[in-house]
């Protein structure tokens, strides 16, 4: 399939980017980056990417893929890869004596989404799955680096953003070059341009929940405990070296 099918794609994330760098930049002009916006940021990415496989294995599953292989053996492959990431942010805020915050309304509604639509139309999620690959790069690459950086960070509690920081460029360029080969109809890239429009309005909402003090979200901010017991002990006995053994 010409590359250039993907050029509505390519086009949204361009302006995701564009518009997470443009709000990265207008926080920085006000406020220097600090642990609340730390903390904020490693809770909303936990809930988000916490059962990443599940969204993946249901696409890979779906039966628009079973002339397309290639692009369900690297969704598989990528699930396995992910499956855990969550649990290194989990763990950068335990080395602050802290536990993911409860699940923001914006997770929340984008897992309400997205669950209601993987199954049935599996390139809207894809879509989404891209758009998250790809939204911290371009224009949006050296706010990021910015906002990330502080003196409360050390090698204890920045293991997620170094590992974001380590596959910056490959996540994205693969999961559009897999596309780029899967042979796509006219409706599987309506799909996939839907679900990354969809994407770009929840994940700028979550980073405004992060960054921003005033940021409307936060209205809806749970006191109760995020995780239990069983999970709290699952984040303390977790080792990176899960990442490459499981």
């Amino acid at each position: 399939m010409p590359a250039t099918t993907l050029r509505g794609l390519h086009d949204c994330i361009a302006d995701a980017q564009q518009r997470f760098a443009d709000l990265l930049a207008a926080s920085l002009a006000v406020r220097r980056p600090d642990r609340d916006q730390y903390v904020r940021y490693l809770s909303f990415q936990y809930h988000l990417t916490r059962d990443v496989q599940v969204y993946l294995l249901a696409i890979a599953a779906h039966r628009d893929l079973a002339r397309r292989r290639p692009l369900r053996e690297f969704l598989y492959r990528v699930a396995n890869e992910d499956e855990l990431k969550f649990l290194v942010a989990a763990k950068d805020l335990a080395a602050f004596g802290l536990a993911p915050l409860p699940i923001s309304v914006d997770v929340e509604l984008w897992h309400a989404y997205f669950r209601s639509v993987m199954h049935k139309r599996p390139f809207v999620r894809l879509g989404a799955t891209v758009l998250l690959d790809n939204i911290g790069s371009g224009p949006a690459r050296q706010w990021m680096q910015q906002a990330l950086h502080g003196d409360f960070l050390d090698r204890s509690n920045s293991r997620f953003i170094v590992l974001q920081e380590h596959e910056a460029v490959a996540p994205g360029s693969k999961s559009l070059a897999a596309l780029a080969k899967a042979d796509l109809k006219p409706r599987h890239l309506n799909d996939l341009v839907e679900g990354a429009r969809k994407a770009t309005v929840l994940y700028l909402r979550m980073a405004e929940w992060a960054l921003q003090p005033e940021a409307a979200s936060r209205i809806c901010d749970a006191s109760a405990a995020a995780i239990g017991a069983s999970e709290a002990k699952r984040i303390a006995e977790f080792d990176e070296y899960e990442l490459e053994v499981a």
